[in-house]
């Protein structure tokens, strides 16, 4: 079984958010996924980063994992032990976020652990080519 396994540490600031939507749309063109498939792992990278980004502060950084097996691609966030205020703008946007990422992937989770909070979602690959971009 084929696996590759990518982390990326980039700081927790927007103007890193395009180094993140290119790994996650140069790792999603490699694994058979369609046009709309590549856009959609891309959105979910973006989404995940700044949700992170939010949690981690200026002053942070932010670690992706991208892991691609042979019949899915995850990309798992850590958040650390950050607790989200509880205003009402952090609600929408934590809100608006999930159905996002919802909606662009197959799975996605939210969970902690001994280490702190986690974010990953989950992209099911196709068994075969479809309309891929290479």
């Amino acid at each position: 079984m084929e696996r590759d396994i990518i982390t990326l540490i980039v700081p927790a600031t927007p103007k890193y958010a395009r180094t993140v939507r290119v790994t996650a749309s140069e790792l999603a063109s490699r694994s058979h996924l369609s046009y709309e498939g590549v856009d959609e792992v891309r959105i979910a990278a973006e989404e995940l980063f700044v949700y992170a980004s939010d949690c981690a502060g200026d002053c942070g950084e932010v670690c992706m994992v991208f892991d691609k097996g042979e019949d899915t691609l995850e990309i798992r966030v850590s958040v650390g032990d950050f607790v989200r205020n509880t205003g009402e703008e952090d609600e929408r946007r934590a809100t608006y976020a999930t159905f996002i990422l919802q909606a662009v992937c197959d799975r996605f989770e939210m969970y902690s652990d001994e280490t702190g909070a986690h974010l990953k979602v989950v992209k099911n690959l196709p068994a075969e080519p479809e309309d891929a971009v290479d």
